[in-house]
């Protein structure tokens, strides 16, 4: 009767993005994953041919982990690119090292920063395509304004210098829409 694998593919994944999530993805390291699992390298790397292979792994998590995090984000703003916003800005400050994983490092996997944003659902298309219906004669220049703002204000939340209540972002982002479209 074969043994039964106790290191299983999924636990190995799980245990290395609760790494990138907790410490930051260059703390992923085949030692410090072993260590945490708690045995050798031997089975991850039977698992998994090199590092980068499950670093891409890690990386498409923490991509539908972001999607997950905006779904489920409660706001009841209507203004057009506001919600958005604020579960990324949310998102900035409650989970710094996915964050910063999947909008500040050059490795998207080919993936441009429109696409991850967009995901799975769509989400900017449809934002886009709500300003329109809005009246709004750039909406895809005006979703370009608005982001530089909401991009700046969560890189700005990760060094502790961003302070603005949520409601105050709120206002901010609203004059900015209201002064573009």
């Amino acid at each position: 009767m074969a043994r039964k694998e106790q290191i299983t593919k999924d636990k190995i994944l799980e245990t290395a993005f609760d790494l990138a999530k907790t410490d930051g993805i260059e703390y992923v390291t085949a030692r410090k994953l072993a260590a945490q699992i708690g045995c050798s390298t031997q089975p991850i790397f039977r698992v998994y041919a090199n590092m980068n292979e499950l670093y891409a792994e890690i990386y498409q998590k923490a991509i539908d982990a972001f999607g997950d995090y905006y779904e489920n984000f409660k706001s009841e703003v209507e203004t057009p690119f506001i919600h958005l916003g604020l579960a990324y800005i949310n998102y900035a400050r409650e989970e710094s090292r996915l964050f910063t994983l999947l909008f500040q490092s050059g490795n998207r996997g080919n993936r441009s920063l429109y696409e991850l944003l967009n995901g799975k659902t769509g989400s900017v298309s449809k934002e886009i395509n709500r300003a329109a219906a809005l009246g709004c004669q750039n909406p895809s220049g005006l979703f370009m304004k608005m982001w530089i703002f909401i991009h700046g204000c969560a890189c700005m939340t990760l060094t502790g210098d961003y302070d603005l209540t949520q409601e105050e972002t709120v206002d901010l982002l609203e004059d900015i829409y209201r002064s573009c479209s």
